[in-house]
Order: C-alpha cells, then sequence, then structure tokens
C-alpha cells in the first residue's frame, strides 16, 4: 500500500483537514492498532503540528472513535443494504457481500483493521463501539449463514452458529491478504473469490 502523502497546513477548510486527518489515522492505527499507533506520525502524514490533533478531536481516543465510526457506518451500511435487496440466491450472497466490503474499502482497505483491533481497550466508549460493530457484523454473517443452510434444507442452529463464525473468520483472512496485494483492486478481488467458491463449493 502506498504510504498517505503529506499536505500543506495553510488554506485548508477544517472539514477537509479533518478528513485528511482521519484517513491518515485510519491507516496508522489500522497498521499499528490503538495501542501502537503514533498521534506524531499521524501528524507527520498529514503535514501538521500533534497539538492540531488534539484541537481537532480532543484526544488519541477521540480521533481513533472518528476513525472507527467512519469505517463501521460504511462498512454496516453496504452490507446492510446488499442482504437487504435480496436479488441474490442465498448461494451467491456470500460473494455479493464481500464484493460490498472489497468495494467500501478499496481505497481505504487498512480501515478493516480497526473493526477487529485487539489492542483497543476493554472497557469505555471505545470498547462499546467496537463491540456494536462486531456485533452488527457478526448478526449479518448469522442471517446469511441461516438463508445458505435452510435453503439446502439444514436448520440446526448450533450449525448456523458454526458456519457463521468460520465465514468471520474466512472474511478477516481475505481482507488481511488483500491489504497486502495492493495490485489487487475490488473488481480483481471480487473475481477471485468467485472462482474460488465455484471450484471449492460449485457456487
Amino acid at each position: 500500500m502506498t504510504e498517505a502523502r503529506a499536505v500543506g497546513t495553510k488554506g485548508v477548510p477544517r472539514e477537509e483537514r479533518e478528513t485528511q486527518i482521519v484517513r491518515a489515522g485510519t491507516e496508522e492505527f489500522g497498521k499499528n492498532g490503538y495501542a501502537g499507533a503514533s498521534m506524531v506520525e499521524i501528524a507527520r502524514r498529514v503535514g501538521v503540528t500533534k497539538p492540531l490533533l488534539y484541537q481537532y478531536f480532543g484526544s488519541k481516543d477521540g480521533l481513533y472513535l472518528a476513525c472507527l465510526h467512519r469505517a463501521g457506518d460504511r462498512l454496516t451500511e453496504g452490507v446492510a443494504e446488499t442482504m437487504a435487496a435480496e436479488s441474490e440466491p442465498p448461494e451467491r450472497m456470500p460473494l455479493a457481500v464481500l464484493s460490498a466490503i472489497f468495494e467500501t474499502f478499496d481505497n481505504d482497505r487498512y480501515a478493516w483493521k480497526l473493526l477487529r483491533d485487539p489492542t483497543v481497550p476493554s472497557t469505555g466508549e471505545i470498547a462499546g463501539v467496537a463491540i456494536d460493530y462486531r456485533y452488527r457484523l457478526d448478526g449479518f454473517a448469522l442471517v446469511g449463514a441461516a438463508q445458505l443452510m435452510r435453503s439446502r434444507g439444514l436448520d440446526d442452529d448450533r450449525d448456523i452458529e458454526a458456519i457463521a463464525q468460520v465465514w468471520t473468520g474466512v472474511v478477516d483472512s481475505l481482507i488481511s491478504w488483500w491489504i497486502d496485494q495492493p495490485d489487487q483492486d475490488a473488481a480483481a478481488m471480487t473475481e477471485r473469490c468467485g472462482r474460488i467458491m465455484r471450484n471449492l463449493f460449485g457456487w
């Protein structure tokens, strides 16, 4: 992945500057986790001073929350819209959901890491927000697993829970791999996953 380029500090509207900081923060937090991320490095990427970050976001927690909400809202909205469309048969829905995720994060891949960051605090606002997004994503996986398995006459709830857990791990692994493949855009990843699914499962 290419590193964010520094930009000038003068004459930039506040809204634009905040967007630049959140994008730089997302990459830094995604690469190094909440615990390992450096506010100094984020400021350097944007070309501003560290005090300016605190002026805009109040604290490291405030900036992390802004990055987390941006990533989580975009993802949950995209997946929800895809699943609500109901234009795909159950066996095609996994690929449709993957495609939506790839499209969402094509130019912002480290955003995914914020949603599964093991270094976030275990209590407090960040923990609560992170848990909420994970809960929603796990809920989507459970609904998708139920639709797929019941379309094949399988309705054991524990089996459905197990498949949903497997699917969540597969998605995380695929995107973690994708982050290190800058030549693979969203369309290429969707095509690759479609090919894999056809060969493994006949979908």
